[in-house]
């Protein structure tokens, strides 16, 4: 990418701006510009595309986004010390890279969003990369302001998004993604590419909105979830007794006998229309 680009290598970017991964940030960053070419790639055609990014750090998935035609990138990077090196990014790719010192979960996205194709693809700190999803799966209007999403995660996290019923790793957050998504998992990445390397398997996952999702009350399918995965080795009569139990279960044409895995998205959301 050095040639492709002629940018330095990102570890003399990382040497010369004193930039150490920090655990409290959850940073890791990806220094294998084939791979982070590889995860740009993954959401498809970038070109005519704004880009939303979070926590770019000393910038590798950023210039592979930039390299791969997008039209611009909006990078939201909470280290101060980053910037010098994204500046260098900017100066390089004129007019093309914003960068914002802030934090991302106070970022409003949406309000954010050009007109025009958007796609948000991360490498997500660890820390907030689930918060951050959950976010982008329930923005005030659908079909949202994004065309996709191409985030990295533990690759634990990916394996609960994509999540199906009678699925072990399926939870609240797989409802949600299934809900409202195409969610899949497109490859891992070793923690030796990393650094410093986590101690954990990464995954990217791309999803995909769905143009007409159940209709649905995202407080309610919320509350659904929340009681009956927070007991998910009961029976669904005895989990979601504090909001009905199983007179809301016959309501919906549930059997109280049922395990909250064994529900699909859609009685998910059909429980959640009958509270």
């Amino acid at each position: 990418m050095a040639a492709l680009d002629g940018l330095p290598p990102l570890r003399d970017v990382i040497q010369r701006h004193g930039l150490d991964a920090r655990k409290a940030l959850g940073q890791n960053f990806l220094l294998d510009l084939n791979l982070t070419q590889k995860v740009a790639r993954t959401a498809g055609n970038l070109e005519n595309a704004t880009v939303f990014e979070v926590g770019p750090g000393p910038g590798g998935l950023t210039r592979a986004i930039l390299a791969l035609g997008a039209k611009k990138v909006i990078a939201v990077e909470r280290d101060p010390r980053c910037l010098p090196a994204l500046a260098e990014i900017a100066d390089h790719y004129p007019g093309r890279l914003e960068v914002i010192e802030g934090d991302a979960l106070k970022t409003d996205f949406e309000a954010m969003a050009p007109a025009g194709p958007v796609k948000i693809i991360a490498n997500l700190p660890y820390n907030v990369g689930t918060q951050l999803l959950v976010n982008w799966l329930l923005p005030k209007q659908w079909p949202p302001f994004w065309e996709s999403l191409t985030l990295m995660f533990q690759k634990e996290v990916g394996e609960r998004i994509v999540a199906e019923q009678d699925d072990d790793h399926y939870g609240r957050l797989g409802v949600l993604a299934g809900w409202r998504t195409q969610a899949h998992m497109a490859f891992d990445i070793s923690p030796q590419a990393f650094t410093p390397p986590p101690k954990v398997t990464s995954t990217v996952v791309h999803l995909t909105p769905r143009e007409n999702p159940i209709p649905c009350s995202v407080a309610n399918l919320e509350r659904v979830t929340h009681a009956a995965f927070g007991q998910r080795r009961k029976m669904l009569r005895q989990s979601l007794k504090p909001i009905g139990g199983e007179a809301l279960l016959h309501k919906a044409g549930i059997d109280p006998q049922r395990r909250a895995e064994t529900l699909s998205v859609d009685e998910f959301c059909l429980l959640a229309n009958s509270l």
